[in-house]
C-alpha cells in the first residue's frame, strides 16, 4: 500500500498534504473531531506504543511520497512550494520528537493524551439523541484508551524515558479534580463503586457531562460515565503509587539537546537560544519600566505588584461565572463590530465566536478551540474557574483580545475560510505554535496601539501579559538549557535558573495568583520550548509588518494595514524560519 501511494501519478504537495490529513483523521479520531471530520466515527485513538508508531509510519510514507512528487517537478509554482516546505518541516520535526521516544513520557498538566481525550467530548455535537448515542459509544471506549496510555508509560519506565515528578504530582491532582467533577454533586448524578473508606465515588466530570443528555439515553450514558471514571481513578492511583516512585529522581528539565528538538517542533525554527535569552532580558527591563510608570496611574506611588494586587482584590470585578462568560462574549462581540471594515475584512462565518466555561480540572490558563473546517462548530474561548466566583477584569481584557478577537479566533477562523485556496493541512494540522501564539500576542499589542487599553488597569494587565511572555522566554530557556541569571538581573545575578528560582522570580515580576504561577511553572517543565513562542513569534510578526511597511513606503505607496492583515491571515501556516520573509513581501 505504501509503495502504491508513493508511486501514484498526479501527486502534488497540496494533494499529498490533504490526503495526509484524511489518513491521520482515520488513525486519530480525536484529530477528526477537532477538524469536524468523520462525523459518524465513535472510536478513540490507540494510545499504545503501536498507535504512536502507526502515526509515525504515516508521516514517513508521506515524506517519501513528497520526495517523489518533488523529484517529478510537481512543486514548481509558489503555492505548491510553500505547502511542500511546510509539510516537510512539520513532519520532520514531529518524527524527531517521536523517534526520541517523547510519547513514552507524555505526562503533563495539559496537552497529554488524556487531556486531549477529555477535551474531545467538549467538542462533540450533542444536539440530538443520535449525537448523544455517539458520545456514549465513544465514552464506552475510555477505559481501553486509558489502559493503552498506561501501557505506553509502562514501556517508558522500561526504556528509561520518564516524565518529571512535578508533572506526575500535578496530573494526579488534576485527575482527582476530574473525579470530583469540580463542584457539588447534582441530584441523580451517576456514582461509581466503592472508594477508600467504603463511601461512594461519583462519576465526576464524566457523570456531570452526561447529565445534559436526553432522558431516553441518559441512563446508558451514565453507566459509561461510571466506567470511564473508574478507569480514570485506576490510572490516577497507578500514577501515584507506581509511576510516581519510578520517576522520583528524574530531572524536571530537559537539557539543551532534547530542548532543541522541542523548540523546532513548537517554532518551526532552529533558534539561537542564547540570543533569544539575552533579547528577552532586554524586553524584561523595558517592560518593567513601563509597568512602573503605569502602576502609579492605578494607585498613586504604587509599584507594579502593589497596583496589580489592589486590582485583583479591590479593583473592578465580575461576580459569578455566567456573568463573567457573558462579559467576555460582549468583549469579543464589540471587537468584531469595531474592527470589521476598519482593520479587518471578515467573512460572516469568521465573525462568530463563543465564550465558554472550561471543564473543571483544566490548567490555569484560558484557551481557545478553533471552529470545525465547515464552521458547524464555532470557535470558542474557554475560561477556567479555578474554584473562583469573582473575576477581576484588569487582566481579562487583553487576554480575551489574545484568545478571541483579534487573536486566535481571527487567525484560525480565517484559515478555515480560505482552506480551499491553500490546503486543509496548511490551515489545520500544519499549524506552528509560535506563529499562532505570536499572532495572538501581536493582536494584544494591536489593540493597545488602537487605543482599546487606555484604562490604567486594563493597560497594566496588558503590560503584565507582555511581561509574563518575556519571563517565559527567560525561565523556559534558562531552566531547560541550564543558564544563569545575568549580571544585570535584579534577582540572584550569576545563580542558575533552577525551577525553584524560576518560580520565585516569576512571582516577583508577574502579577498573577500563586496558583496560576504554580500551574504555569509545571506547564513550562512539561511542554519544553512551547512557552517561548509567544514573545519570539510576536517579534517575528512585528518584524514582518515593519519590513512590509518600509517596502511600501520606499515605493511611494501608502501602507494599508487592513489589506496587510487580511493577506497575512490568509497565507496559512508558516514556521518562524519562513514567517518574516513572507510577511515582509505582502
Amino acid at each position: 500500500m505504501a509503495e502504491e501511494l508513493i508511486t501514484s501519478g498526479g501527486d502534488t504537495p497540496r494533494r499529498i498534504a490533504d490526503e495526509y490529513v484524511r489518513d491521520l483523521a482515520e488513525l486519530d479520531p480525536l484529530t477528526a473531531v477537532y477538524l469536524g471530520l468523520n462525523a459518524e466515527d465513535d472510536r478513540l485513538p490507540d494510545f499504545s506504543p503501536a498507535g504512536a508508531e502507526a502515526i509515525a509510519d504515516l508521516a514517513r510514507r508521506t515524506l517519501a511520497r513528497l520526495d517523489a512528487a518533488e523529484a517529478a517537478g510537481a512543486a514548481e509554482d509558489e503555492a505548491e512550494r510553500r505547502c511542500a516546505r511546510l509539510l516537510r518541516e512539520r513532519l520532520t520535526a514531529e518524527l524527531a520528537v517521536h523517534d526520541a521516544g517523547e510519547n513514552f513520557r507524555a505526562v503533563r498538566n495539559l496537552g497529554s493524551p488524556v487531556h486531549n481525550l477529555r477535551e474531545t467530548f467538549t467538542l462533540m455535537a450533542t444536539g440530538t439523541e443520535d449525537e448523544w448515542r455517539l458520545v456514549g459509544r465513544r465514552l464506552a471506549r475510555v477505559p481501553l484508551a486509558l489502559e493503552q496510555y498506561r501501557q505506553t508509560l509502562t514501556e517508558g519506565i522500561e526504556r528509561g524515558l520518564l516524565s518529571g515528578p512535578r508533572q506526575v504530582e500535578t496530573v494526579v491532582g488534576q485527575f482527582g479534580e476530574w473525579l470530583e467533577g469540580g463542584g457539588e454533586e447534582e441530584e441523580g448524578a451517576p456514582r461509581s463503586g466503592s472508594d477508600e473508606g467504603g463511601g461512594g465515588r461519583r462519576a465526576g466530570w464524566f457523570g456531570q457531562f452526561v447529565q445534559a443528555a436526553p432522558e431516553a439515553v441518559r441512563a446508558e450514558l451514565s453507566g459509561h460515565a461510571v466506567a470511564a471514571a473508574e478507569a480514570l481513578a485506576a490510572l490516577r492511583d497507578w500514577l501515584r503509587d507506581v509511576y510516581g516512585p519510578a520517576v522520583a529522581d528524574t530531572p524536571d528539565t530537559t537539557g539543551r539537546e532534547r530542548y532543541g528538538r522541542w523548540v523546532r517542533y513548537w517554532t518551526g525554527a532552529d533558534l539561537d537560544l542564547d540570543e533569544a535569552y539575552a533579547w528577552a532580558w532586554s524586553e524584561f527591563h523595558d517592560l518593567l519600566a513601563q509597568m512602573e510608570a503605569e502602576a502609579g496611574k492605578v494607585l498613586p506611588d504604587a509599584d507594579p505588584l502593589t497596583a496589580m494586587n489592589w486590582l485583583e482584590t479591590d479593583g473592578p470585578a465580575i461576580e459569578g461565572a455566567e456573568a463573567a462568560r457573558e462579559y467576555l462574549q460582549g468583549l469579543m462581540d464589540r471587537a468584531v463590530r469595531d474592527l470589521q471594515g476598519t482593520h479587518f475584512d471578515l467573512a460572516e462565518p469568521v465573525t462568530r465566536v463563543e465564550s465558554k466555561i472550561a471543564p473543571a480540572g483544566s490548567a490555569a490558563a484560558p484557551y481557545y478551540t478553533a471552529p470545525s473546517l465547515d464552521f458547524s462548530r464555532p470557535g470558542r474561548t474557554w475560561l477556567p474557574l479555578l474554584g473562583r466566583d469573582r473575576f477581576p477584569v484588569w487582566d481579562l481584557v487583553s487576554t480575551w483580545y489574545h484568545e478571541g478577537v483579534p487573536g486566535h479566533h481571527l487567525q484560525l477562523a480565517q484559515w478555515n475560510y480560505v482552506a480551499d485556496r491553500l490546503s486543509t493541512y496548511q490551515v489545520s494540522l500544519g499549524g506552528v505554535s509560535a506563529n499562532l501564539e505570536g499572532w495572538a500576542l501581536y493582536a494584544e499589542r494591536l489593540m493597545d496601539e488602537l487605543g482599546y487599553l487606555t484604562d490604567p488597569g486594563h493597560r497594566l494587565g496588558y503590560l503584565n501579559a507582555q511581561m509574563m511572555r518575556a519571563l517565559r522566554v527567560i525561565v523556559d530557556i534558562g531552566m531547560h538549557v541550564g543558564l544563569d541569571f545575568p549580571a544585570d538581573s535584579p534577582y540572584k545575578p550569576g545563580e542558575p535558573v533552577s525551577p525553584e528560582h524560576a518560580r520565585e522570580f516569576f512571582g516577583l515580576y508577574c502579577g498573577l495568583s500563586a496558583d496560576f504561577l504554580d500551574s504555569e511553572l509545571v506547564r513550562y517543565l512539561g511542554l519544553p520550548g512551547q512557552a517561548i513562542g509567544y514573545k519570539l513569534g510576536e517579534r517575528a510578526w512585528l518584524s514582518g509588518r515593519a519590513a512590509a511597511r518600509a517596502a511600501h513606503e520606499a515605493r511611494g505607496e501608502e501602507f494599508d494595514l487592513k489589506a496587510w492583515h487580511m493577506a497575512a491571515l490568509s497565507q496559512g501556516s508558516l514556521g518562524l524560519d519562513d514567517l518574516v520573509a513572507e510577511l515582509s513581501a505582502l
